[in-house]
């Protein structure tokens, strides 16, 4: 019985492991077009959650559409250090 609880639970803990590490890795090769995006889809950049999404998006309502992917530094709070964690994802098509 014990011996069962354990590969019950090692079972559960890896296929927990394997979907998270592939959610993780589709996010990662994700283009985000933060022209078009949503405060949800946003928050899927490296360091950017919701404080920040919601500025993204205030800022591009006020402004208009940005012209390129570095303009994301226009936004308050996001430096040259979170453009680089994204720069590769990041589209304004």
């Amino acid at each position: 019985m014990y011996k069962t609880r354990q590969c019950i639970a090692l079972f559960t803990a890896l296929a927990m492991v394997m979907f998270f590490a592939g959610s993780v890795a589709a996010e990662a090769g994700t283009t985000i077009n933060i022209n078009t995006a949503n405060v949800e889809e946003l928050v899927l950049l490296n360091g950017v959650g919701d404080k920040y999404a919601e500025r993204i998006v205030a800022y591009r309502t006020k402004n208009g559409p940005f012209e390129a992917p570095e303009d994301i530094m226009l936004v308050a709070g996001i430096g040259e250090k979170t453009f680089e964690a994204n720069k590769d994802r990041i589209i304004v098509k």
